[in-house]
């Protein structure tokens, strides 16, 4: 067993926040190890659309989504599906959901998520300069369409919302989505256009490229999986499946598996996964030169080096259930029907993924200090949003550890909420 020092830290989970907490705890000074045994297409972060959704400040949880819900839960081509056997287990996480619409919960959630993403894009900006890696975040555009023409007041209405919380945004009509993104269908009647906002060239790159500068920096990586947790007065205690090793600090970003891990420190954690679908489409496919979400489809269509890549479906089945091919099918039915040039696409087979997404019934992720055991940290739970929100994640977490006050209110994130 190794020496316990005061600068020996572990960050257990190497996807985008527990990479990018590595990252900033080693550039505070820290001893960083980052534990990892899954395979790169077990992350959300693999599967993320790459695209840094600033916008999304509303939480999954409102009271339109829980009257929104059943009707989409029937259709197969809706973005919603709940396989019915896994109904009873997931009843106490979707009590919580609906508890969380409540609209002064909803408001709290809307805040803290503002929060949150007001800073992202600086806090990317931060750590990708610190590595000289810059290029990898472009600023990009984002246009959320709509195809129907009904759709025009709903979007006004959330134009006008949005610019209260200070996001710029300008209605286009169906000229004006055309000049800006040609590569469109010319069905999609207007949309809302982000001019501020960004995606990284491909969420497996720049993760590549930060766990590669990581380690050129002298940080260590651990090829192995965390089975436990023993938090003792002076160290916590990793047991791992080559070995068992004593950190001064932990920090647990394990994303769907971070519950299961606390558990025995912190008891119940109400997290559930969301398994998302993505079909990638390679250079053959058609170019688009903004991020674009369709709301009545509700999938994104964003380009990275990799390819065109389209996500959607929220599928609220476990981390056990294989994939539902159907949602495949469904995802490549409405690239095709979004794009001027859709049927390019049946050309060449695309890369399908399916990943599991740690979402928490407020929308909100964890970052927080356990009282009771203070060398324990926790980051995780960030649903959609992991790759847009962990820089500014791994700041507030290096905050709290080195003792700062750090620049937003943590306790919107902490674990006390549920307990």
């Amino acid at each position: 067993m190794s020496e316990v020092t005061e600068s020996q830290v572990a960050v257990v989970g190497g996807g985008i926040v527990g990479t990018a907490v590595a990252c900033v705890l080693q550039r505070r000074g820290y001893r960083v190890t980052l534990i990892d045994g899954a395979e790169a297409p077990e992350r959300a972060s693999y599967g993320n659309a790459g695209f840094l959704a600033t916008e999304l400040i509303d939480p999954l949880a409102t009271m339109s989504s829980v009257r929104a819900a059943p009707g989409m839960w029937w259709r197969s081509d809706q973005p919603l599906s709940i396989p019915p056997a896994y109904l009873p287990r997931l009843a106490p996480w979707l009590w919580r959901f609906v508890r969380a619409a409540g609209d002064r919960q909803a408001a709290a959630g809307r805040r803290a998520l503002s929060a949150l993403n007001q800073q992202s894009v600086a806090a990317w900006q931060r750590l990708l300069a610190e590595f000289e890696l810059d290029a990898m975040l472009q600023r990009c555009g984002y246009l959320m369409t709509w195809e129907s023409q009904t759709g025009r007041a709903a979007a006004q209405r959330h134009a006008a919302h949005l610019r209260q919380w200070d996001i710029e945004c300008e209605l286009l009509d169906q000229a004006g989505v055309r000049h800006h993104e040609p590569g469109l269908t010319p069905n999609v009647s207007h949309a809302l256009y982000f001019p501020n906002a960004y995606r990284v060239v491909d969420p497996q790159a720049i993760l590549d490229a930060l766990q590669a500068a990581f380690v050129a920096c002298g940080g260590r990586w651990r090829q192995c999986r965390v089975t436990g947790l023993t938090s003792e007065a002076d160290h916590v205690r990793c047991q791992m499946s080559d070995g068992e090793q004593a950190f001064d600090r932990v920090v647990v970003c394990a994303g769907a598996w971070s519950h299961e891990l606390l558990r025995p420190l912190s008891g119940r954690i109400p997290l559930e996964t969301e398994r998302g679908y993505h079909l990638t489409f390679g250079a053959g496919a058609p170019a688009l030169r903004h991020a674009v979400g369709s709301v009545e489809r509700r999938v994104v269509l964003n380009g990275l080096s990799s390819g065109l890549r389209i996500v959607g479906f929220t599928e609220l089945g476990g981390l056990e259930r294989p994939p539902t091919p159907r949602h495949f099918d469904v995802l490549a039915v409405q690239a095709k029907a979004l794009l001027a040039d859709g049927d390019r696409l049946g050309e060449e087979e695309p890369a399908f993924w399916m990943g599991f997404r740690p979402s928490l019934p407020d929308s909100l992720p964890v970052i927080d200090q356990l009282a009771a055991h203070p060398r324990v940290f926790c980051a995780f739970g960030h649903q959609h949003l992991g790759v847009t929100q962990a820089a500014i994640t791994a700041e507030l977490i290096a905050a709290r550890m080195v003792g700062e006050r750090p620049e937003i209110d943590l306790t919107q994130y902490s674990l006390s909420r549920f307990q």
